[in-house]
């Protein structure tokens, strides 16, 4: 009887075990779930979810991962404010350690100013105050903001969902702005005037990369167009002296000038050119779409989403994007 019942007990703390490890899964599975991992990710063009902003932030030049730390530096200043992360850089085609990044907090809205005390408190801890005006028109995506899970299950779903969307479309949109508001993550890029959305730290680095990239070429110039005067130079005078030669042994040999033979050589040297064409690509009309109480209309969009032959491969065009950033 005694080991009837420790059997007994056994299979009762094996079941009991059992159940708890089941209701420990479906609580993960739940949570996860709830985080948003079955939410559908629809990418729409369209008016912004936000109209001017002024934000304090912190620049960096780092891994992405990185930008935890900020949103935590932000969120320990004034948790009531929402966060924003401006992405300058595709993960994939710019080392880690290169990448470009602003993080902060959003300070006002539309018209309403920021306060003098809001301010002076963001600075006192090193963030910089600077503005954004409301885009025109963008390309956006939402994804819920439940739990500290949402933000990477958003990062390794929204951004390929963006990416897919802007290559098939062939569209310029950058850089990439993630604002955090109440229970939603909006995914922003601006589809016209970007350099608008770059904060001076982001627009000095770009003016002296375009600097050293002039200097390089007109570099690489002068040592080319040196390097072909001397070639044209000695082939110069080994032609004029070989010609010397020739004439002389020609008119001895032949009854008249070999000129038609030199005519001919000329005319192949001047088709022996290629010729590059230039082939441009028509801005593809967009449904707008537009959430909320404003009203979008169907058409192209003025002036903005181009490819053609600009590079912007290095500014969230093309790559996937798995890059996963701290938690907030």
């Amino acid at each position: 009887v005694e080991h009837q019942a420790s059997v007994m007990s056994d299979w009762v703390l094996l079941g009991l075990i059992a159940a708890l490890v089941m209701l420990l899964l479906l609580t993960i599975f739940g949570f996860v779930v709830y985080s948003g991992l079955f939410t559908e990710v629809v990418v729409s063009a369209g008016s912004p979810p936000v109209g001017s902003i002024t934000l304090a932030y912190k620049f960096r030049v780092g891994p992405y991962g990185e930008s935890g730390q900020l949103f935590t530096d932000g969120c320990s200043i004034s948790s009531k404010l929402c966060s924003i992360g401006v992405y300058y850089d595709n993960p994939h085609t710019v080392a880690p350690e290169k990448c470009r990044f602003a993080i902060g907090r959003i300070l006002s809205e539309g018209d309403a100013k920021p306060s003098e005390e809001q301010i002076k408190r963001f600075q006192k801890y090193g963030f910089k105050i600077f503005s954004f005006p409301a885009p025109s028109h963008v390309v956006m995506a939402t994804f819920p903001f439940t739990t500290p899970l949402s933000i990477h299950l958003a990062v390794n779903r929204v951004h390929p969902a963006l990416d897919t969307y802007i290559k098939e479309r062939k569209l310029c949109a950058h850089p990439r702005i993630e604002i955090y508001k109440e229970d939603r993550i909006y995914f922003v890029c601006p589809l016209a005037r970007q350099g608008d959305f770059y904060v001076p730290e982001m627009k000095e680095l770009e003016r002296k990369s375009r600097a050293a990239a002039a200097e390089a070429e007109d570099a690489q110039t002068d040592i080319t167009g040196a390097d072909t005067m001397s070639e044209t130079s000695s082939i110069s005078m080994e032609a004029t002296t070989d010609s010397r030669d020739t004439s002389v042994a020609t008119s001895i040999l032949l009854p008249f000038p070999a000129s038609r033979g030199r005519e001919e050589a000329d005319n192949r040297s001047e088709h022996s050119y290629s010729e590059s064409g230039a082939s441009g690509s028509s801005f593809e009309e967009l449904d707008l779409e537009v959430t909320g109480e404003g009203e979008g209309a169907p058409g192209p969009l003025p002036d903005m989403g181009y490819t053609g032959n600009q590079e912007v491969t290095d500014k969230w065009t093309k790559e996937p994007i798995a890059a996963e950033r701290g938690e907030e």
